[in-house]
């Protein structure tokens, strides 16, 4: 019975009504008496205790203390505008209840003489202990509170209010659902999961988020529906994996053959590292499985990513077929071809590069080669996945920056073949493991976690803008020593005109300041050609100073620049900032990240900028970004195909919970892959139905 009511239009819930759930429903998402029981609280305060008036300070949090109103007093503010206070006591000691708006409700219906429930934060104004703004309850209404022993707090926005749902009115109505639950509520977790690991029952931990007893039971019922979010989003996550492994054979690569040998032996720049070693021994593992490879391999900027991708490519070309790389943007595929060409130097393999700009008889020889065969490795944009591009016999697809495109896209590339190509997915924005777990859950991740030898840590120092005069002398000295330079301006699209002034002046007082060397200027509002001219300049060495917004951030390499200067460092996000630093320490030099803020900054960006200072692993860096803006906001996490529809959940927070649900995800799927055990029919049944609310739980590879 309970499971049908949750179903039914919030409309019909007293105190609704059409206009309030058209709001509901605007603002908060909430349709249905289901969505209002699992809107939950975001804070709680105690009210367990009553204090006296004369145990109060002015540093306190919340206190309610019972009383009675003395006296009223009004006070002028100006045109139309009143403070209104009532002097209240509790036969310890008076205080001052206070309001600037509403005092006129307030006159009108709290009377002197009667008892009230004063709840609120006290302060102290001219010697004397106050309350602005309380909540007021009769004594006779107040045991309402006094029984709930916490508070319950909901988020509410400002349209809300101003309709009169603010917090104290979405309690109400949570209230009034709760007491129309009269039966308890449907289980979804099955006693033998819920039992070892000693979970609440679902009804107990639904009715006790809103209405907690203390603090221990609060957290028990926590666990339990933070659990119950991130098992089913992992039980989505594998059992779609799983499907993917039975229905899609891979193609058995068990050929090591002339091309990846004479590579190996004659055109391998350094020796691999450890980490490299380990990655190939994972990958190559995967094409010989008859299983489709798809796996995501993360690394820092310069940790040889690329490399290992080739290396994998050309373990398919030995096998007979076609490989392909696709990049994000125009430069990054240049970026890759090159660097591909030069590894592959005089070796007979027939590289390709494919773009929006390649076009008429050039563009109509590569779709003539991929089809024939004839051309082996295939580098390019999005343009890889058009209909008119039909590979011969690909065997082997990388996806570079991954998160830049979509599920849908990706799709694509598998049906160019007859089995889908084995998948490569590479990432330089380094996921924490339980990001990767949920955002990736069907991907086998690979980690490159060690630089190429010889790489010397770049230095990481903060400076205040009031200090320029010393880091330009400093930037002269590199200069000198024969290095090159980045100057970074941030470009935020909501002030993009403001930004592009400040650049504009940044590169004049530049100019200025370092008359002896030479600057380039690149940002995104410029023609490609001009861009692409002004770019080559600095990569060649004929200016010593490249002044830029963020369109660096990916795909320039210049070994020989060895100090990032980023202005005004508080605007850009830690991700953003570790991946700007990676443009440098890209050669054997010290090479160094200068931070620009000015003197007064927040707490969370003084905490980003000293952790940028004091680490260069990238993992630490995700770890803390997540930490700070939550999953949501992280850069190379909002893929399209997966809503992080959590409601209770944090990834950032409850990391042992994601492992929890993950493993015990792992259990039921090793045991039932099918999906069709009666054992587990409540936990697919429960799937079903959260798969057809609009939670996108959709398939992420």
């Amino acid at each position: 019975m309970n499971s049908e009511l949750l179903q039914q239009d919030i409309m019909y819930l007293p105190g609704v009504g059409p206009n309030r759930k058209k709001l509901l429903s605007q603002e908060l998402g909430i349709e249905t008496y289901g969505d209002l029981l699992e809107y939950y609280p975001y804070k709680y305060v105690d009210r367990s205790k009553v204090y006296s008036i004369r145990d109060l300070t002015g540093d306190m949090p919340f206190v309610q203390v019972v009383g009675r109103i003395l006296s009223f007093e009004t006070f002028e503010m100006g045109p139309r505008r009143e403070r209104v206070v009532a002097h209240f006591s509790d036969g310890t000691g008076i205080m001052d209840l206070v309001w600037f708006n509403g005092g006129k409700y307030a006159k009108q219906n709290y009377k002197i003489g009667t008892d009230y429930l004063v709840f609120g934060r006290p302060s102290v104004f001219n010697n004397r202990m106050q309350v602005q703004h309380p909540e007021m309850e009769k004594i006779e209404d107040s045991t309402l509170n006094l029984q709930s022993k916490m508070q319950p707090y909901y988020s509410t926005t400002e349209k809300m209010k101003k309709f009169g749902l603010s917090s104290k009115a979405m309690e109400k109505l949570t209230r009034t659902l709760v007491e129309k639950l009269k039966e308890p509520l449907p289980e979804t977790i099955p006693d033998f999961i819920a039992g070892p690991l000693h979970l609440m029952g679902r009804d107990e931990a639904l009715r006790t988020l809103h209405y907690p007893n203390d603090v221990k039971d609060l957290e028990r019922a926590r666990v339990r529906m933070k659990f119950e979010e991130l098992f089913f989003v992992q039980l989505n996550i594998l059992r779609y994996a799983s499907d993917q492994r039975r229905k899609y054979r891979g193609y058995v690569f068990n050929r090591i053959g002339p091309l990846f040998n004479d590579f190996y032996q004659q055109n391998l720049p350094f020796p691999l590292t450890g980490a490299q070693k380990r990655v190939m021994h994972e990958i190559r593992k995967d094409m010989c499985s008859g299983r489709q490879m798809n796996r995501l391999l993360q690394g820092d900027v310069g940790s040889g990513k690329t490399l290992v991708a080739l290396m994998a490519m050309l373990i398919a070309l030995d096998n007979g077929y076609q490989a392909c790389i696709m990049a994000p943007t125009e430069i990054l595929a240049e970026q890759h071809l090159t660097t591909i060409m030069e590894f592959l130097q005089g070796l007979p393999i027939r590289v390709e590069l494919l773009t929006g700009i390649v076009k008429g008889k050039r563009r109509q020889d590569i779709l003539d080669g991929l089809l024939d065969g004839s051309v082996q490795i295939l580098v390019g944009t999005h343009a890889v996945i058009e209909d008119t591009v039909q590979f011969a016999r690909l065997g082997m697809a990388v996806v570079d920056e991954q998160h830049r495109f979509g599920v849908a896209q990706r799709a694509k590339l598998w049906r160019k073949s007859d089995n889908p190509p084995h998948v490569l997915v590479m990432t330089a924005t380094p996921i924490p493991r339980t990001l990767a777990m949920t955002l990736y859950g069907d991907l086998d991740v690979s980690v490159i976690d060690e630089l190429p030898p010889g790489r010397k840590p770049i230095r990481t120092t903060h400076v205040f803008d009031s200090r320029m005069t010393t880091l330009y002398d400093g930037i002269r000295r590199q200069i000198h020593e024969g290095r090159q330079v980045y100057i970074v301006f941030p470009l935020i699209e909501e002030s993009e005109k403001i930004d592009l002034k400040n650049l504009e002046q940044g590169f004049e007082v530049l100019c200025q300041a370092f008359p002896e060397f030479r600057l380039s200027k690149v940002h995104g509002k410029m023609k490609p050609k001009d861009k692409e001219e002004e770019m080559q300049m600095f990569v060649c060495g004929q200016t010593q100073i490249l002044v830029a917004t963020t369109v660096i951030e990916v795909g320039v390499n210049v070994p020989n620049a060895s100090v990032m200067v980023i202005i005004d460092a508080q605007r850009f996000g830690l991700s953003q900032l570790h991946q700007l630093r990676g443009r440098v320490g890209r050669g054997a030099d010290q090479s160094y990240c200068i931070l620009v803020t000015p003197y007064k900054l927040s707490e969370d960006t003084r905490k980003r900028i000293d952790i940028m200072c004091e680490t260069n692993d990238g993992f630490r860096i995700a770890e803390a970004d997540l930490k700070l803006r939550g999953p949501g906001d992280l850069e190379g996490t909002q893929q399209s195909g997966m809503a992080f529809d959590l409601k209770i959940a944090d990834i950032a927070r409850d990391g042992q919970l994601v492992q929890m649900a993950r493993d015990e995800a792992q259990k039921i799927i090793d045991d039932d892959p099918l999906c069709q055990s009666q054992k587990y029919q409540m936990l697919w049944n429960r799937l079903r139905e959260l798969r057809k609310t609009n939670v996108n739980w959709a398939a992420i590879s």
